[in-house]
């Protein structure tokens, strides 16, 4: 039997060159220079991300159909690899810093994105479970790296403990499912709902539920929500902003191929629970963010609000949710890694710099700081014309157009209310004194590279956003 590697090619290269980091680490001297593992690990990001680029329109498929190359696994393979470099980039002064081992670290962050490419290509409930915990595992460790500081061991520990209770749901649902269909691959499973359009077992509808738990879980979702605020607040700043964007796109491409697109046919029973979920982590959301006095707490909150808007587009079905889900994706990455970056700056040794009044007088201390997180908190808020306010119309748009018009209210009501807390961090860099006085800011050049590329990006995706809207809309019709 012939066996197809061209659908892996890209996710071969990425574990090639986590090893390859891996074991150059090890033949490196402790008090040596270890800026050849960032090297290498880019070049192999690059690398990666320049095959998917040229997989680009290609159809394919690779072990008895069990992972998928098409348009909308290179889309999300293309998010994955630019935030894990942005996270790379950013992290290098913060690690050294805090003593975290770099090796380690970088080939953790691989391992992570390599699972996260596994699950937007996966046809297979298997192999979708294979990548979600090569994912989860990475970045369990990742969010205890930091093993001086006992918030990071205790975010890492509730991390393993919740998601292994997750994990738990959605096996039990995977156990459902392949009970019922008598297989785990998605053609499968469409097919059979296909030909029993009603009448179906309880259990399989049930197995269903399941699934839509785990994914909760994973996006931080209400009521699965109560892990995010302690976990990202523990966890290193960069790998925070890193769980906030890749982590949450990850869960979102495989709920989109799988719910939305493969198993559309059990829509009308969980479309009401959906609509509830949404309006829930989009109201919970941004009324605890208001209440924060920590800045990346408050960051946590509102990405359980984001989330919120994310799951307008599943609510609302392929046919009008599938462009704004992934072109929302896109732009929620670049605000999001671009804030988390700025924290990141802040930070020194064990002095987080968290809370508000470090922000205080930021804009007369480091103006392109301040600046660029003004951008950023503006764009988060849904400001035009910054990449989140054309990302929430669309989304909005697609919820009028489709009957959703009080969903499509209620998003805009908590986009205004989201407004509170974002300018609560303008006004301390612009109008509050005080702040972190007498204290370095990072001076590496990678982190400032990175809020670069990010401020770029939310222009852009604001101000031109028709070729990544074209992308988002052939990458989904790939579906199809």
């Amino acid at each position: 039997m012939d066996i197809n590697f061209t659908p892996i090619l890209p996710a071969a290269q990425l574990l090639v060159t986590a090893l390859v980091v891996l074991l150059r680490d090890l033949f490196i001297p402790e008090r040596e220079s270890k800026n050849i593992l960032v090297f290498l690990s880019l070049i192999g990001i690059g690398l990666t991300a320049a095959e998917a680029l040229a997989l680009w329109g290609a159809q394919d498929s690779a072990f008895n159909d069990s992972i998928l190359l098409d348009d909308f696994a290179i889309f999300f393979n293309l998010v994955f690899l630019s935030v894990a470099a942005l996270t790379i980039l950013s992290s290098i002064d913060y690690v050294r810093q805090a003593g975290i081992h770099e090796g380690e670290f970088y080939t953790l962050v691989l391992f992570a994105t390599l699972g996260m490419m596994l699950m937007a290509a996966a046809n297979d409930l298997m192999v979708f479970f294979l990548g979600l915990e090569t994912m989860s595992v990475a970045v369990y460790v990742l969010t205890g790296m930091w093993r001086s500081n006992s918030r990071s061991s205790e975010a890492a520990m509730k991390y393993f403990l919740m998601g292994a209770f997750a994990t738990g749901f959605l096996l039990y649902g995977i156990a459902l499912i392949y009970g019922t269909v008598g297989s785990t691959n998605l053609n499968l499973i469409a097919a059979y709902l296909s030909e029993q359009p009603s009448d179906w077992p309880v259990y399989l509808i049930g197995g269903g539920f399941l699934l839509l738990i785990g994914f909760a879980f994973k996006v931080g979702a209400v009521p699965f929500h109560f892990w995010v605020p302690d976990v990202y607040e523990g966890a290193p700043t960069p790998v925070t902003g890193f769980m906030s964007v890749a982590v949450k796109a990850a869960a979102f491409s495989a709920w989109a191929r799988i719910l939305l697109h493969k198993l559309s046919a059990l829509d009308s029973d969980w479309i009401f629970p959906l609509w509830i979920i949404a309006i829930g982590t989009m109201t919970l959301g941004n009324l605890l963010a208001i209440a924060q006095s920590s800045v990346k707490r408050m960051l946590a909150y509102s990405s359980i609000a984001h989330a919120g808007y994310l799951l307008i587009p599943l609510v609302v079905g392929a046919e009008w949710g599938g462009l704004p889900l992934l072109f929302y994706v896109l732009t929620y990455s670049f605000m999001t890694i671009g804030a988390f970056a700025v924290l990141t700056c802040l930070a020194e040794s064990d002095d987080r710099r968290e809370n508000y009044h470090d922000f205080a007088g930021l804009g007369f201390k480091r103006p392109f700081l301040a600046l660029a997180m003004t951008l950023f908190m503006l764009s988060l808020a849904g400001f035009p014309p910054l990449a989140g306010f054309t990302g929430k119309f669309y989304v909005f748009r697609a919820a009028v157009l489709s009957g959703h018009l009080g969903l499509a209210i209620i998003g805009v009501l908590n986009s205004l209310l989201s407004v509170i807390y974002y300018l609560r961090v303008i006004v301390a860099m612009y109008m509050e004194e005080g702040g972190a006085e007498g204290k370095s800011f990072s001076q590496a050049s990678a982190v400032y590279v990175t809020i670069a590329i990010a401020v770029i990006g939310t222009l852009y995706l604001g101000i031109l956003p028709a070729t990544a809207l074209s992308w988002s809309r052939i990458a989904f019709a790939s579906l199809e």
